[in-house]
């Protein structure tokens, strides 16, 4: 079934949440199809939080025309994810929360999206000097791997670590959250749309015509405020 000849999306989730969770405190669906994003393979996500629920899960269905993606937390369990998620500077529960459109609240959505708002405001946890020094040893590793390759195999591999170890890396040195597959390069237009434009254009250059030089040039820009590509001297858990 095509996307346009699906059941609403807002129709379908209350339909689904009537059939599966109709004692549930409150109900949120996020994803794609909230912002305004939804392609052909797009799910719904739908966050439910019940209140006499043992523990929290997760769980994949097909309903209604729609791939769904369930989150199903009680009154206490989403906290444990709104941190665990925050701490690996990877919002993905707070972000759903706070972006999702309310299917169903009975009083207490409001101080849960007010608490996922404060986290994304407050933006991930700074990285120390040690962090940094450690991140840039390993970029300088990886692209020193892909400098002296002559796989074409491994050379896919390798670039596609550096794409994620510089992203991260501007991410988390300005302060941002980081995301992983589509929600990278999301992340880094929302930072700095230039920049994202940039990194694309030097990744795609080396996948289609196999040049190294703009990803190396990148490299270097992004390292060298923090004192640029390290090797010599560097040591990990030296006594």
């Amino acid at each position: 079934m095509g996307y346009l000849n699906k059941l609403d999306h807002i129709e379908a989730a209350k339909h689904f949440i009537h059939k599966y969770f109709p004692n549930c405190q409150g109900a949120i669906l996020a994803g794609s199809v909230v912002r305004g994003e939804a392609t052909e393979t797009s799910d719904l996500d739908i966050v439910i939080f019940e209140k006499g629920l043992s523990s929290s899960y997760r769980e994949s269905l097909k309903e209604l025309g729609w791939d769904i993606e369930v989150f199903v937390h009680n009154l206490s369990s989403y906290k444990h994810f709104f941190e665990s998620d925050c701490k690996r500077a990877r919002p993905s529960l707070p972000r759903m929360v706070s972006e999702g459109f309310i299917i169903k609240d009975e009083g207490i959505i409001e101080e849960i999206k007010k608490e996922a708002n404060d986290l994304l405001d407050e933006g991930p946890e700074r990285w120390t000097v040690e962090t940094i020094k450690i991140k840039r040893y390993f970029i300088t590793d990886v692209l020193n791997d892909l400098i002296g390759s002559t796989n074409r195999a491994e050379d896919l591999f390798i670039a596609n670590t550096i794409a994620e170890l510089v992203s991260e890396f501007v991410l988390r040195t300005n302060g941002k959250w980081i995301g992983s597959s589509k929600w990278i390069i999301r992340s880094l237009r929302q930072y700095n749309e230039e920049f994202a434009n940039i990194l694309v254009e030097a990744f795609d250059s080396f996948y289609t015509k196999g040049e190294k030089n703009r990803i190396i040039k990148l490299v270097d820009e992004v390292l060298n405020p923090f004192g640029g590509q390290l090797f010599e001297g560097f040591t990990l858990g030296k006594m």
